[in-house]
Protein backbone atom coordinates (compact mmCIF):
# COMPACT_ATOMS: atom_id res chain seq x y z
CA UNK A 1 0.00 0.00 0.00
CA UNK A 2 2.75 2.13 0.69
CA UNK A 3 4.71 1.51 -2.29
CA UNK A 4 1.56 2.29 -4.10
CA UNK A 5 0.60 5.58 -2.92
CA UNK A 6 4.48 6.54 -3.37
CA UNK A 7 4.18 5.91 -7.08
CA UNK A 8 0.94 7.69 -6.82
CA UNK A 9 2.48 10.71 -5.48
CA UNK A 10 5.67 10.21 -8.56
CA UNK A 11 2.78 11.27 -11.02
CA UNK A 12 1.39 13.87 -8.76
CA UNK A 13 4.88 14.78 -8.47
CA UNK A 14 5.99 15.15 -11.95
CA UNK A 15 3.05 16.87 -13.30
CA UNK A 16 1.58 20.44 -13.49
CA UNK A 17 -1.44 22.38 -14.56
CA UNK A 18 0.17 21.98 -18.62
CA UNK A 19 1.08 18.14 -18.35
CA UNK A 20 4.39 16.54 -17.11
CA UNK A 21 6.89 19.29 -15.96
CA UNK A 22 10.49 19.21 -17.39
CA UNK A 23 12.09 20.76 -14.68
CA UNK A 24 9.88 18.20 -12.06
CA UNK A 25 10.75 15.35 -13.79
CA UNK A 26 14.20 15.90 -14.30
CA UNK A 27 14.49 17.28 -10.17
CA UNK A 28 12.73 13.71 -9.48
CA UNK A 29 15.44 11.68 -11.42
CA UNK A 30 17.89 13.65 -10.58
CA UNK A 31 19.39 14.26 -13.66
CA UNK A 32 19.55 17.46 -16.08
CA UNK A 33 17.27 18.40 -19.13
CA UNK A 34 19.59 17.26 -21.38
CA UNK A 35 19.92 13.91 -19.90
CA UNK A 36 16.14 13.82 -19.54
CA UNK A 37 16.00 14.77 -23.48
CA UNK A 38 18.08 12.30 -24.09
CA UNK A 39 16.33 9.41 -21.91
CA UNK A 40 12.70 10.12 -23.44
CA UNK A 41 14.60 10.71 -27.02
CA UNK A 42 13.58 14.05 -27.41
CA UNK A 43 15.98 17.08 -28.59
CA UNK A 44 17.43 19.43 -26.38
CA UNK A 45 14.75 22.04 -27.25
CA UNK A 46 12.17 19.90 -26.82
CA UNK A 47 13.01 19.91 -23.14
CA UNK A 48 14.34 23.32 -22.44
CA UNK A 49 12.15 25.62 -24.64
CA UNK A 50 8.78 26.37 -23.32
CA UNK A 51 6.35 26.33 -25.63
CA UNK A 52 8.23 23.12 -27.26
CA UNK A 53 7.82 21.55 -23.76
CA UNK A 54 4.23 21.85 -24.06
CA UNK A 55 3.88 20.31 -27.67
CA UNK A 56 1.51 17.48 -28.19
CA UNK A 57 4.38 15.31 -29.08
CA UNK A 58 7.28 16.40 -26.02
CA UNK A 59 3.85 15.67 -23.59
CA UNK A 60 3.42 12.07 -24.93
CA UNK A 61 6.72 11.07 -24.97
CA UNK A 62 7.52 12.41 -21.44
CA UNK A 63 4.14 11.15 -20.10
CA UNK A 64 5.05 7.83 -21.65
CA UNK A 65 8.22 7.97 -19.59
CA UNK A 66 6.59 8.94 -16.40
CA UNK A 67 3.86 6.50 -16.64
CA UNK A 68 6.75 3.58 -17.31
CA UNK A 69 8.72 4.30 -14.07
CA UNK A 70 5.38 4.95 -12.11
CA UNK A 71 4.45 1.74 -13.14
CA UNK A 72 7.65 -0.21 -12.00
CA UNK A 73 8.21 2.26 -8.57
CA UNK A 74 6.57 -0.81 -6.92
CA UNK A 75 8.73 -2.94 -7.83
CA UNK A 76 11.59 -1.52 -8.05
CA UNK A 77 11.34 0.58 -4.85
CA UNK A 78 12.21 3.49 -5.32
CA UNK A 79 11.82 6.18 -8.36
CA UNK A 80 15.63 6.22 -9.05
CA UNK A 81 15.47 2.39 -8.74
CA UNK A 82 13.10 2.65 -11.09
CA UNK A 83 14.66 4.95 -13.87
CA UNK A 84 17.32 2.46 -13.66
CA UNK A 85 15.86 -0.48 -14.55
CA UNK A 86 14.08 1.94 -17.26
CA UNK A 87 17.08 3.12 -18.63
CA UNK A 88 19.29 -0.28 -18.51
CA UNK A 89 17.15 -3.33 -18.12
CA UNK A 90 16.70 -5.53 -21.42
CA UNK A 91 13.10 -6.97 -22.29
CA UNK A 92 13.18 -9.98 -23.58
CA UNK A 93 10.10 -10.02 -25.12
CA UNK A 94 11.48 -6.90 -27.16
CA UNK A 95 14.62 -8.64 -28.58
CA UNK A 96 16.55 -6.96 -24.88
CA UNK A 97 15.71 -3.57 -25.93
CA UNK A 98 15.58 -1.28 -22.73
CA UNK A 99 12.39 0.59 -22.18
CA UNK A 100 14.59 3.62 -22.88
CA UNK A 101 15.57 2.34 -25.94
CA UNK A 102 11.73 1.71 -26.86
CA UNK A 103 10.24 4.82 -25.72
CA UNK A 104 12.85 6.90 -28.14
CA UNK A 105 11.69 4.74 -30.90
CA UNK A 106 8.10 6.10 -30.27
CA UNK A 107 7.33 2.89 -29.24
CA UNK A 108 6.08 3.34 -24.94
CA UNK A 109 2.94 2.19 -25.45
CA UNK A 110 4.19 -1.05 -25.98
CA UNK A 111 6.02 -0.83 -22.92
CA UNK A 112 3.27 0.19 -20.84
CA UNK A 113 1.19 -2.62 -22.02
CA UNK A 114 3.82 -5.52 -21.40
CA UNK A 115 4.05 -3.93 -17.69
CA UNK A 116 0.33 -3.88 -17.35
CA UNK A 117 0.21 -7.78 -18.64
CA UNK A 118 3.40 -8.78 -16.07
CA UNK A 119 1.04 -6.61 -13.45
CA UNK A 120 -1.64 -8.85 -14.11
CA UNK A 121 0.58 -11.67 -13.71
CA UNK A 122 1.27 -12.73 -17.45
CA UNK A 123 4.55 -13.80 -18.96
CA UNK A 124 6.93 -11.45 -20.13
Amino acid sequence: MVRQMASAAFLSEVSGDMGVSVDRLSAALHITKSELALAAGLSRDAVSKAARSRSIATQSRLREMSEIINRVIPWAGSELAAYAWYRSQPLPSFGDATAEELVRQGQGEKVRTYLGRIAAGGFA
